[in-house]
């Protein structure tokens, strides 16, 4: 018969045992599941590798050159090469889709000579392999490019910078001269306060170059759509339509209003996603499609501007 003190620490002694049981089958668990993900990601590279070899043997091509005769000019053929080079073995095709856009040609001379391919008997092959690489180096290139944009401040001292937001307010307000460089009608076009500069500090001169570019390229659109900022729509509800709502339907309708937004401040936002999905890659399939050869950052305002103005697919 234990007293009331043995007894207690036997209990603890078979909480701890039993706690140190079930970390060690935790661990023991989570090291399992590693050790079979490892398994499996070696044992399907190395069947990959051991069917493309197979399928070569086959048809006497390269993955290269099967995608090039198999799939159409843009987006699925360009990103299937993308990753044929990435996951080569070789780390001479790996580095090719990061090189300058100079040394393309010289490049694909090197995948032809590593693949052994006569480019006299595969000439398209050359010609293919040369777009698909301009396309994904200039990705590359433009994530670059518009990085640096954003990191770059708006200086007020910058008299380039200054020239660009005044032709953002002439471009938007042809009618209405600005009266001074600080002053409330910034807000007309959707800045938050009477000095732009401000407004511009999270995506810095790429909010800015994206907004003169929509209100210049496409000056008709950009004004209505700063005319429907400031002046929202609504429609008129029916007699009929109050009689079906709850107290709480209505509530939830608000049909009797409506809520403009800040054009200038909007456009930095969705200059923000805009950025955002290019980094991420996912603006890939849409540049590898408009863009026969390189993305350039005039793609990247095009395609704001179609976020912009609402048309965007």
């Amino acid at each position: 018969m234990c007293t009331g003190i043995t007894c207690k620490e036997e209990l603890i002694g078979d909480h701890q045992l039993i706690t140190a049981s079930v970390t060690q089958t935790t661990i023991m668990k989570h090291f399992l599941r590693m050790f079979i993900q490892v398994c499996l990601y070696f044992y399907c590279k190395c069947l990959w590798r051991c069917l493309k070899f197979v399928v070569r043997k086959l048809t006497g091509r390269c993955e290269l050159q099967r995608i090039c005769y198999n799939t159409k000019p843009g987006a699925a053929r360009t990103m299937k090469i993308e990753a044929s080079l990435k996951g080569s073995k070789s780390k001479r095709l790996q580095t090719s889709v990061s090189v300058h856009p100079d040394a393309i040609e010289k490049t694909i001379d090197d995948i032809m000579e590593l693949k052994k391919i006569n480019p006299d008997i595969n000439p398209q092959l050359g010609v293919s392999l040369q777009a698909c690489l301009l396309q994904i180096v200039g990705y590359r290139n433009l994530i670059v490019e518009v990085e640096k944009l954003r990191r770059e401040p708006y200086d007020s001292e910058n008299l380039q910078h200054e020239e660009m937001l005044l032709k953002l307010w002439k471009c938007l307000k042809p009618n209405s001269p600005l009266k001074a460089r600080i002053s409330k009608q910034w807000c007309e076009i959707g800045f938050q306060g009477d000095d732009p500069k401000t407004d511009f500090r999270g995506m810095g001169l790429l909010g800015l170059y994206n907004l003169v570019y929509f209100a210049e390229w496409d000056t008709e659109v950009a004004q209505q759509v700063l005319s429907d900022s400031l002046h929202p729509k609504y429609r008129e509800v029916t007699k009929k339509e109050i009689s079906q709502f709850s107290k709480v339907e209505w509530e939830k309708k608000k049909f009797d209003k409506a809520i403009g937004y800040s054009f200038a401040i909007v456009g930095i936002n969705i200059t923000d996603l805009a950025y955002n999905l290019l980094v991420s890659g996912a603006l890939k399939t849409h540049f590898y499609n408009v863009a026969p050869e390189a993305p350039t950052l005039t793609h990247f305002q095009q395609t704001f501007c179609k976020w912009g103005n609402g048309t965007a697919t």
